[in-house]
């Protein structure tokens, strides 16, 4: 039985960074905005990623000549990249899709449509934080892109020229200006690419805690519940299943990340939708200091400090969305973060593991399904929730008040593959 009281204008079905970007600037338009997920709001995969808030991270991740470099990255027991046997059925048509997005054009077209999510991304969060008291945690940095081998820190590649092209201040540095610069940093590194002009999040998960109390204050309703199902209720109306009682609202937004296709299936809707399960390690009273956000290249692994301590995040694991967590990539991290920093203390270490939304082309999936009036998709952001999350915000606040975002949305659209 639904209860009259319980109604809303919009439901966003979701409550990481995402579905709370979402939340809050539909409430800023106005409307009566209830934000449903099973899980404290933005302690899931939002809470965990590496923290970079950069305009330049707009290469996806599928690029030309990868599928040489995959049997070494999958076959090591140390590689950046894990499968479980028992996902493998399903990854390779998924893999197969990655791959055939690996050729320049179509990186290129990627690129375009990932700077429109990410080129305002460090502006849009301090003004979304601007009067919260927690201004502070959104701080400047650089990326900072360690190489071992000197020959290929170089800025011709591919990704890089990308990011040049579009304006990034981009600068290549030897051994001794990378010690200057990060003294923490083993003397194994022996250059460095520096990517300026971004931010890093000092911590994200108080970042989206921070943004649903703002939200909160607009009159966003947050339920903790878990969503059993979506189905179209009386009056064109939607209602949301929970085992909290039912919810309807005359627009509906899934942000439910790694989970939203499993939402989907019951409207006909079969999306090429993985659950690319990364993890952290992060070290309280590590007994060094980090300046900007730096990763290690060889090993696909991102160090950050943290308001919680150096925190390492990276790796790529293909295996089930709710299968437990895999000790061999914690223990992995453990000894890459040791190997980046040779004087880090370690006796302290909480260990993470989230399922990140991930399309074959690295874009997100935002807009209207055009057989389900009044149903939207937020979700599929992969490596890059947290930096497209308050531009996302912002072109689903506009669609689902009828307004035309001033942008091309046919790279993130709902029937692309």
């Amino acid at each position: 039985m639904v209860d009259p009281e319980s109604s809303a204008d919009v439901i966003v079905v979701g409550a990481g960074i995402v579905g709370i970007c979402c939340a809050l600037s539909i409430a800023e338009h106005g409307k009566r905005v209830r934000l449903v997920d099973r899980d404290e709001p933005g302690q899931g995969c939002s809470y965990g990623n590496a923290g970079i808030i950069s305009p330049w991270s707009l290469v996806p991740q599928s690029m030309p000549g990868l599928w040489k470099n995959i049997p070494g990255m999958v076959l090591k027991e140390d590689g950046p990249v894990s499968i479980r046997v028992p996902y493998l059925p399903k990854l390779i048509p998924w893999g197969l899709r990655f791959l055939r997005n690996g050729t320049e054009a179509q990186v290129r077209a990627a690129a375009d449509a990932m700077e429109t999510l990410n080129q305002s991304n460090v502006q849009l969060y301090r003004r979304h934080l601007q009067g919260t008291g927690y201004e502070h945690l959104v701080r400047d940095s650089w990326y900072v892109h360690a190489f071992r081998n000197a020959k290929a820190a170089s800025v011709s590649g591919l990704g890089y020229r990308i990011r040049i092209e579009k304006g990034a201040d981009i600068e290549r540095i030897d051994a001794q200006a990378l010690r200057d610069l990060e003294p923490a940093l083993s003397h194994d590194f022996a250059a460095a690419i520096l990517i300026k002009g971004q931010a890093r999040a000092v911590s994200p998960g108080e970042i989206a805690r921070v943004l649903c109390d703002k939200a909160q204050r607009l009159g966003v309703e947050v339920t903790r519940a878990t969503v059993r199902a979506l189905t179209r209720a009386e009056s064109e109306r939607w209602a949301v299943n929970t085992d909290a009682g039912d919810f309807t609202a005359q627009k509906l937004v899934v942000a439910a990340g790694a989970w939203s296709a499993d939402l989907l299936k019951a409207f006909g809707v079969h999306i090429p939708l993985a659950a690319e399960r990364g993890y952290h390690v992060e070290f309280r009273d590590p007994g060094i200091e980090i300046n900007h956000s730096i990763m290690d290249v060889d090993k696909m692994a991102v160090a950050s400090a943290m308001s919680g301590g150096v925190r390492l995040a990276g790796t790529a694991e293909f295996a089930h969305r709710d299968a437990p967590p895999n000790s061999k990539r914690i223990e992995e991290l453990a000894r890459v973060a040791r190997r980046i920093f040779p004087a880090l203390d370690t006796a302290q270490m909480t260990p993470w593991m989230g399922a990140r939304p991930s399309f074959p082309d690295s874009l997100p999936m935002l807009g209207e399904f055009p057989a389900h009036k009044g149903l939207f998709s937020a979700f599929g952001h992969s490596h890059y929730g947290l930096m497209m999350a308050p531009k996302t915000g912002q072109i689903i606040a506009d669609l689902v008040s009828d307004r035309v975002p001033n942008i091309d949305l046919e790279p993130y659209a709902v029937n692309r593959f």
